[in-house]
């Protein structure tokens, strides 16, 4: 299926998804990867599905979801794969701005060195860059990247479209235990982010399951160290765990409020206490949270952090 959707997104709202690689067509292999292993990786565009039949496609997915007065935010290429290896992306995207809707690319970021796949990316509203690690011995372990490829030049193009970018820019981190979530990584991460300045970093854990078994999540409190250690240089950091609902919707209801926003972000205790008070609660609904298992505790620097268990168990 090329269109599907729209799916509800925190980033991008309501997200209808266009799968214009077919499976598993990548410059990487990431142990993470929901869809499974690469089996070659690649790092020349090919063409595969045509712009037109795309088009004609979205068009009558857009008609279909008319009728049911269902609404699109963001049209967004999303695939089983990279969708920079479609040769053909640019004309698709041309062909796409004629209905007036937003357009987004989600990319592991790899062939950015490609001055032809960053004129692309400056085609489109909404651009998501992949950066698990900037030590090139762990991008090689988590990545598994095709042969060709250097992380320093990946790094150096993404500084370079930054520069030139006018839309959303955004990265994604996949935090995996025991690989790239120590304090010295994740400070030459936030090194590079700092020079990238990104309008939104996000923080991902695996939620199903990974090509590779040992690729697993952090626990609660390693999650919030990195956050707590990006968020010192970097203003807008998220956590982007499964959690796709209504984000920071302040309804009253406290269970549901704190759940949701401590799927995006780690909650201080004295913030909690806030929350609290804006919905007439006091503190044994969170004892009954914390005992049901649904937020956890976590000590970070003398205070108490609360996180959402759902997402963020080990």
């Amino acid at each position: 299926m090329i269109v599907f959707g729209p799916v509800p997104s925190r980033r991008l709202g309501r997200s209808l998804g266009i799968n214009n690689i077919p499976p598993k067509h990548c410059s990487y292999s990431c142990l993470y990867c929901q869809v499974g292993p690469t089996k070659a990786t690649e790092i020349k565009p090919s063409a595969f599905y045509d712009p037109e039949a795309i088009f004609n496609a979205v068009v009558a997915h857009l008609e279909k979801l008319k009728e049911k007065n269902e609404s699109v935010d963001y049209l967004t290429f999303v695939p089983d794969g990279e969708p920079l290896l479609d040769a053909r992306l640019g004309e698709t995207i041309a062909l796409l701005r004629r209905l007036n809707i937003k357009i987004a690319v989600i990319s592991n970021g790899s062939l950015i060195c490609q001055e032809p796949v960053r004129d692309i990316l400056k085609m489109v509203d909404w651009v998501s860059l992949k950066i698990d690690s900037v030590d090139v011995d762990v991008w090689q372990r988590i990545n598994r990247p095709h042969e060709k490829m250097g992380l320093k030049q990946i790094m150096s193009a993404m500084l370079t479209f930054a520069e030139e970018y006018q839309g959303t820019l955004v990265t994604e981190t996949m935090l995996l235990e025991g690989i790239n979530t120590d304090d010295d990584s994740v400070s030459r991460l936030a090194a590079f982010l700092q020079k990238l300045a990104p309008d939104t970093v996000y923080l991902a854990v695996p939620t199903r399951p990974t090509a590779d078994s040992s690729a697993l999540a952090p626990a609660a409190d390693t999650i919030n160290e990195v956050y707590q250690t990006l968020i010192q240089s970097i203003s807008h950091v998220e956590l982007l765990t499964g959690y796709e609902g209504t984000a920071f919707a302040a309804t009253g209801n406290f269970a549901e409020d704190i759940l949701s926003i401590t799927a995006v972000h780690p909650m201080r205790k004295d913030a909690v206490l806030m929350l609290l008070d804006k919905c007439h609660e006091d503190w044994r609904i969170v004892q009954q949270m914390l005992e049901k298992g649904q937020l956890q505790e976590v000590d970070y620097q003398g205070h108490y952090f609360y996180l959402n268990s759902n997402h963020h168990a080990p």
